[in-house]
């Protein structure tokens, strides 16, 4: 009975030793893919972090370097105004000058035609035009009379003293300014070559991380407003000149990149991914490759043509009766118009780039009535 029972239970130990084998193998198997996933779920946690530090770090630097590149813009900035002002005082001290020179002109045909005059008549002296009045009164009107031909000589000869004098100090003022300008326009030269550099560091530290760093654009209420209060001053003193046509006169402007674009960013309210700050975008972003031909939305004149702080290389467009165009980020080299220069609906007035508070190229596109900044999408085809 016990060799039989052995023969009998001896298949079921096996098989039951099989199972139990086979469920610690299964087991181990489920502990072993357990232990991968969980050494697979830290790596991808500790690469998370690694990018996350990345992300951050980048961010910071690329932050740095756009800090420099605003402190960089406002001292171009001040320069620039310093420019335009001198320049301003240059153009009145010259028309101030002209006028100097024409009265001169003026004055010295009166004198040399009073000498002629004298000369043809024969010199005849005061005497003897009071002795030859016929009676008291005459001698009274005589005397009136010549006091105030030699009231009006002495005015004459002091004013002409005085317009000498105004033109030499003018002339003065004009070879200093000139002077100045000279030396402010080499300044202007460095910090554009500063800029340069800077912008490069920028590009490639955001191509070296393009993947971690953030899209970023911030441009602040003060230097929106001052590059506004820059370009009022300039379209009032064109206006007075006559230059500032109305060339719009309703309906939709032209898009001003003709090739695909993709909207990176919206007119409206947005938070800033790095400095959490809420605040109006005054404009439409239009992602396009770096060189990307701009255009302008309607024909005007150019009342803004340089770098511009925050906004990097920008152009404004007045196109008359308040209306502008803003285009900002413009590449370095990419500015093809001029200040004072009419350009017409479609001309190529510039290129893309991402100078200024930008990581990312794209034209910041703003439309403004009479200063203020409007939804541009409704005015776009």
């Amino acid at each position: 009975m016990i060799v039989l029972a052995g023969s009998v239970f001896q298949p079921y130990q096996g098989e039951a030793a099989s199972q139990l084998d086979k469920i610690n193998s299964e087991l181990a198997q489920v502990r072993k893919e357990m232990s991968a996933a969980s050494q697979n779920r830290k790596q991808a946690d500790k690469d998370k972090e690694s990018v996350l530090a990345m992300k951050e770090k980048t961010a910071k630097s690329v932050n740095e370097i756009l800090q420099q590149i605003n402190e960089v813009s406002t001292q171009l900035s001040g320069v620039q105004t310093q420019v335009d002002s001198t320049e301003e005082k240059l153009l009145k001290a010259g028309e101030d000058l002209e006028a100097a020179e024409k009265r001169l002109k003026m004055r010295d045909k009166l004198l040399q035609s009073r000498i002629r005059l004298m000369y043809t008549n024969g010199v005849v002296s005061y005497l003897d035009v009071l002795m030859s009045a016929t009676s008291f009164g005459d001698f009274i009107d005589r005397m009136d009379s010549l006091k105030s031909i030699l009231s009006q000589d002495r005015d004459i000869l002091d004013n002409h003293k005085k317009d000498k004098a105004l033109i030499a100090q003018k002339k003065n003022e004009i070879e200093k300014s000139l002077g100045d300008v000279k030396q402010m326009y080499a300044k202007l030269a460095d910090y554009h070559e500063l800029l340069k550099d800077k912008e490069k560091e920028k590009e490639v530290m955001v191509l070296k991380y393009k993947h971690e760093a953030e899209e970023l654009e911030e441009i602040s209420e003060e230097q929106e407003a001052l590059l506004i209060k820059l370009a009022k001053k300039v379209s009032d003193l064109e206006a007075k000149k006559k230059k500032i046509k109305v060339y719009y006169t309703g309906g939709k402007l032209g898009t001003p990149l003709h090739t695909d674009w993709r909207l990176s960013s919206p007119y409206g309210y947005r938070t800033h991914p790095v400095t959490g700050r809420k605040k109006l975008h005054a404009g439409m972003d239009m992602a396009a490759p770096k060189g990307t031909p701009i255009y302008a939305a309607e024909s005007g004149l150019v009342i803004v043509a340089q770098w511009w702080s925050e906004y990097g290389n920008c152009v404004i467009i007045d196109h008359g009766g308040g209306l502008w165009t803003v285009y900002g980020h413009i590449r370095n080299g990419g500015i093809k118009v001029e200040k004072g220069q009419t350009v017409k609906r479609g001309q190529k007035i510039a290129e893309v780039g991402s100078t200024g508070m930008s990581t990312g190229n794209h034209l910041h596109f703003e439309v403004r009535k009479n200063q203020e900044a409007v939804n541009p999408a409704p005015f776009l085809k």
